[in-house]
């Protein structure tokens, strides 16, 4: 006889919203709490499923008529390390990342309002409180840890830790199978460095020195300017009806269903 464990999830829909990608579409998402013992196997499934986590509250999109969104993953072990992703490497060869507990700090909360101050002031994040980013950062029952970017020390090759203000942050969840990036943000008056960029090549070598093999990067959506940017890390591999392959290899294509 088949035994099914009580404390199996439970999955419920939102309601209808507007999209933040494009433009006249609505948006649904089907979600389940992350919680308890199982909470981080349960992560596991779910990102390798294509959910992405907030909190305790693993979501997917579910729209209808609808499947621009796409889960993207990086593979790490392959990664091309292109001419302008190794310049990259040597504008931020200054900065050293640490990781530490999923604990929040005054420090981070300056940073984070700053830079949504700066690149997403119309956003749906624009009006976190100080109590809001701490819930983002520490409500969570899932393997998980923050990056935190600082410039190089005289004793960081003995410390491993960089010195002086915060440069730029990682929340990010540890998988079986790779790291997930939560959600990151940077010095917005740095913007020259190409941080955002720096901060996913980054995870791209922690997991490969982890031997794992993939940074899970949320979605890219087709014809979101802001999305497409995921588009340069390769190989990559898009979550499609039949599993997660190579983009052009999946048996539907990313974008809007036929009605």
């Amino acid at each position: 006889m088949t035994q099914h464990p009580v404390d199996a999830p439970q999955f419920y829909l939102t309601a209808p919203a507007t999209c933040p990608y494009l433009p006249g579409k609505q948006e649904r998402k089907v979600f389940t709490h992350l919680v308890g013992s199982r909470a981080p196997m349960l992560n596991d499934v779910l990102t390798q499923g294509g959910f992405r986590r907030s909190q305790n509250i693993a979501y997917r999109p579910a729209c209808d008529g609808c499947r621009a969104c796409v889960s993207v993953r990086v593979q790490a072990g392959d990664f091309d390390w292109a001419k302008s992703f190794r310049r990259n490497l040597r504008t931020n060869a200054d900065l050293v990342g640490t990781e530490i507990a999923a604990a929040p700090t005054s420090e981070q909360y300056s940073l984070f309002r700053r830079y949504l101050d700066a690149r997403h002031s119309d956003g749906g994040m624009a009006d976190m409180t100080v109590l809001d980013y701490a819930m983002m950062i520490e409500d969570t029952h899932v393997d998980t840890m923050v990056v935190e970017y600082r410039r190089r020390g005289p004793d960081t090759a003995i410390t491993g830790r960089g010195v002086g203000p915060l440069v730029a942050v990682s929340l990010t969840d540890i998988l079986s199978d790779g790291l997930s990036m939560v959600y990151s943000f940077y010095d917005p008056e740095l913007d020259e460095r190409g941080l955002g960029t720096f901060m996913i090549l980054d995870h791209v070598r922690r997991a490969a020195s982890r031997k794992l093999p993939y940074v899970y990067l949320g979605y890219w959506v087709e014809g979101s300017r802001k999305m497409d940017y995921k588009r340069r890390f390769l190989p990559q591999e898009h979550l499609g009806p039949q599993g997660w392959a190579e983009p052009g290899m999946e048996d539907t294509l990313p974008g809007i269903l036929p009605k």
